[in-house]
């Protein structure tokens, strides 16, 4: 008999499966006090590889590069560019994203895990450029130049107007690196991987988990978080105090209103994410309005939500400031956060499925998922 790794019991039901164990992840795994590591090296160590080595560190698990890989593998094909630019721009970016990652699959999907995964990820920066460029109405995205680098190559994709090159490519790496993977047990990538299970191809999979990954308690917190700093930004002011912000937050938390930014399901420390993205808004954008009011809500907001018991961490997530670094770097458009957040993400996960399907269990891979229920009478 195996070794039992959890009890389950009443109380566990109807708690998202939270903290029940399902399987194993090879790519990445979450401290409650380290933080994010990826392959066994902690994020504060590699964020400041190249994307191309910190991708070949979560496929093969070793320092490498990938980048002649991902060169002859970009690229879209005209079916799939003419695909997007037909898409409707009503709705959230998220929803033509997801449909994107449909269209590249019927127009050049393999019915190869492991192949449409190097391909899926060598794509997706031209894949999220076009989808962005033709949401926002900023014209025809220009010829991909892959031999420029993975993320350099997405900087010169994405039309945003005046935009500094050189800062944006330097933010958007970032921000990249810091959100390929996250465990085996987010949303996003469970949902993948719970629909790989049924046998549907990656292209399918990937689209699904788009889809969780774009709701406000998931992806599209960044964007929520940038929306909230803002909301303090108008009501205090550029010069707020930490005394202000502090006043203000207990208003809000008094009327019951929602404090974005802080507490996680894991960790128990300040995200060590959210603690690279204050760096460096310190040291390029330390008078940027957004940045101030992020400082002070990082000061003022831990303060008063450790005098409540219930809450396990009140301290910064990732999204607390990644917006407002965003915003400060040039590009202000919230509304394309979360794309930032699926071009990142679809690297972990579609290797997640690559492990699940041809690697588990000696080959024969995870079977198909299915949670057991117990009958509960409506009331």
């Amino acid at each position: 008999m195996g070794k039992v790794l959890f009890e389950v019991t009443e109380e566990n039901l109807e708690t998202g499966q939270r903290g029940y164990p399902t399987g194993y992840c090879t790519t990445s795994s979450v401290d409650p006090e380290k933080g994010l590591i990826y392959a066994g090296h902690p994020l504060t160590d590699v964020y400041e590889w190249a994307p191309e080595e910190v991708i070949h560190l979560l496929y093969h698990g070793k320092k490498g590069s990938f980048s002649s890989v991902l060169q002859e593998r970009s690229g879209l094909s005209p079916k799939t560019v003419a695909g997007i630019r037909a898409l409707p721009r009503e709705g959230h970016p998220m929803k033509l994203f997801s449909m994107a990652i449909l269209l590249l699959g019927i127009h050049e999907g393999t019915d190869d895990y492991r192949e449409d995964c190097l391909n899926v990820i060598a794509k997706a920066p031209q894949l999220v450029a076009e989808v962005i460029n033709h949401h926002a109405g900023w014209g025809e995205t220009p010829p991909s130049k892959p031999d420029l680098g993975y993320m350099e190559n997405f900087t010169q994709l994405v039309r945003v107007p005046d935009g500094n090159a050189d800062i944006l490519g330097r933010i958007f790496r970032l921000f990249n690196v810091l959100h390929y993977d996250h465990g085996g047990g987010n949303l996003s990538a469970f949902t993948g991987k719970a629909i790989a299970s049924g046998l549907a191809d990656m292209h399918g999979s990937l689209s699904g988990a788009m889809c969780a990954l774009a709701g406000p308690r998931h992806g599209r917190a960044n964007q929520d978080c940038l929306e909230f700093v803002q909301s303090v930004l108008d009501k205090l002011g550029p010069d707020a105090t930490t005394d202000q912000v502090e006043a203000l937050i207990r208003d809000l938390l008094a009327n019951k209103q929602l404090v974005y930014g802080f507490g996680h399901a894991v960790l128990r420390v300040e995200d060590p994410r959210a603690t690279i993205w204050y760096n460096v808004a310190e040291q390029m954008f330390p008078e940027h309005p957004l940045v101030k009011i992020g400082l002070r809500l990082r000061e003022a907001g831990p303060r008063v939500l450790k005098e409540n018991p219930k809450i396990a961490n009140p301290y910064p997530n990732v999204d607390a400031m990644s917006g407002s670094v965003l915003s400060a770097a040039g590009f202000s458009y919230p509304d394309y956060y979360t794309l930032l957040f699926g071009l990142a993400r679809c690297v972990g996960i579609s290797i997640q499925i690559v492990y699940e399907r041809l690697e588990a269990r000696s080959g024969k891979g995870t079977p198909i998922i299915r949670p057991k229920y117990l009958y509960k009478p409506s009331s």
